[in-house]
């Protein structure tokens, strides 16, 4: 089958997950212990999951404009992860009774409120703009591919320094210990993907 490998990974992910969601229930669910809609915990997890949202809007978009087996794999395998991760990320939000929405700017946890401009749909560092998903639904083959693995580069290298800010400023111990396997994870397939641009002739973006 087309995706068996990375199915099977994906499966193991999804077990791990719901471990991780049991122990947050332990880590971060009492009183004493449940983080505040303005901690570094709450905005971590509203942040990373409209982040990650992107991420998966990309890799859906990319999966429908190439055929080729190695890119198509690569999205279907971000895909499924950070649309997982996602779904944590709200989920303990639930668990600990506070909004998915803030009024602040994004990243303000981080002290970056001021650096995260939203133009045109660029609510992050790292994320694409809605000018640049739409080209990216324009182009085949090569050309889409080699814009893909360009935007989710960046789409990576912001994603890795949110979750390192939550590495540092987090207090519960199992959301910090995802986003330390997210900035891992995360370097491995910027790695993986600047292989893959040179195999197409291209470089990561400036």
């Amino acid at each position: 089958m087309r995706f068996a490998g990375v199915a099977v990974a994906v499966a193991g992910v999804l077990v791990a997950a719901g471990a991780i969601t049991y122990s947050v229930a332990e880590d971060g669910g009492s009183d004493a212990t449940t983080p505040s809609a303005d901690s570094a915990d709450a905005g971590f997890a509203r942040d990373m999951a409209v982040h990650h949202q992107q991420a998966v809007e990309m890799s859906y978009i990319v999966r429908d404009r190439t055929t080729d087996e190695e890119v198509r794999r690569l999205a279907y395998d971000i895909a499924q992860t950070q649309a997982n991760q996602r779904g944590m990320l709200l989920g303990w939000l639930d668990l600990w009774g506070l909004p998915k929405v803030s009024s602040k700017a994004p990243m303000t946890w981080m002290g970056m409120g001021d650096m995260a401009s939203g133009k045109d749909g660029a609510l992050m560092p790292g994320m694409a703009t809605n000018s640049e998903l739409k080209k990216l639904g324009t182009l085949k083959g090569k050309q889409a591919e080699v814009l893909y693995l360009q935007l989710m580069t960046d789409h990576h290298k912001g994603g890795i320094h949110m979750a390192e800010g939550c590495v540092a400023k987090c207090t519960v111990g199992v959301e910090k210990r995802l986003a330390q396997g997210m900035v891992e994870a995360q370097q491995s397939e910027i790695d993986l993907m600047a292989g893959m641009l040179k195999e197409r002739g291209a470089k990561p973006r400036a």
